[in-house]
């Protein structure tokens, strides 16, 4: 059984189908992202999990972000290391519950849900193939202190961000492509005039990413 609640919308293929999991933003849940599923293309398995941390009065956090006087904001980087391996052990519970392919597996995550999404393909390459990061960043505190680059040679990713983004500034999301070929990893980067979200070209930016990287 799942430690994780989540929704689901099944494939037109009945088996090796590519499996899409979303991980929501901070203070989310699991229809948000999900809202996308109807225009992805059918052939995928898609799953939208919910975060494990309820927030009051609504809600859920993948972990703890904290606003202190003396620290000012800090991200509970012990809870977010739980949430990767969550995710990393719902990937094989997926994988071993549905008729999809386990070497098909992308990751779709939006701001905390994609600072989870990068820690879980650079700690955890074998289990997911693409990644689709949305307005998030690279947080090297919760990254294994060396990545092997034979490990992760495989991994696509496309990354994207608001250039008025109030939330996550741009020069964040900048590293992350600078990161990722360094290890010499596939990395599609763009930007769009929008703030904390998904703008439409974004959207049909990604989908089209999408549709040709699940082949």
């Amino acid at each position: 059984m799942s430690k994780l609640h989540y929704i689901t919308r099944p494939s037109s293929l009945k088996e090796n189908a590519p499996l899409l999991i979303m991980c929501h933003g901070y203070g989310s849940d699991e229809n948000d992202l999900f809202s996308f599923a109807s225009e992805l293309p059918e052939e995928l398995m898609i799953i939208s999990l919910r975060a494990p941390y309820a927030m009051q009065p609504y809600g859920n956090a993948w972990y703890a972000i904290n606003f202190d006087a003396d620290k000012g904001k800090w991200s509970d980087n012990e809870q977010a290391k739980q949430s990767v391996n969550l995710i990393a052990e719902f990937i094989d519970y997926a994988c071993n519950t549905y008729a999809v392919d386990s070497k098909n597996v992308t990751l779709l995550g939006f701001s905390q849900g994609t600072i989870l999404s990068y820690a879980v393909a650079l700690t955890y390459p074998e289990k997911v193939k693409n990644i689709i990061a949305l307005s998030g960043y690279i947080n090297e505190d919760i990254l294994p202190e060396s990545i092997n680059e034979s490990d992760v040679s495989h991994l696509n990713f496309f990354c994207s961000h608001g250039t008025v983004d109030q939330v996550i500034p741009v020069d964040w999301a900048q590293k992350a492509p600078v990161f990722l070929k360094a290890l010499n990893i596939n990395c599609e980067y763009s930007e769009y005039p929008v703030g904390h979200g998904v703008a439409p070209q974004n959207f049909y930016d990604l989908k089209d990413w999408l549709s040709k990287h699940i082949n």
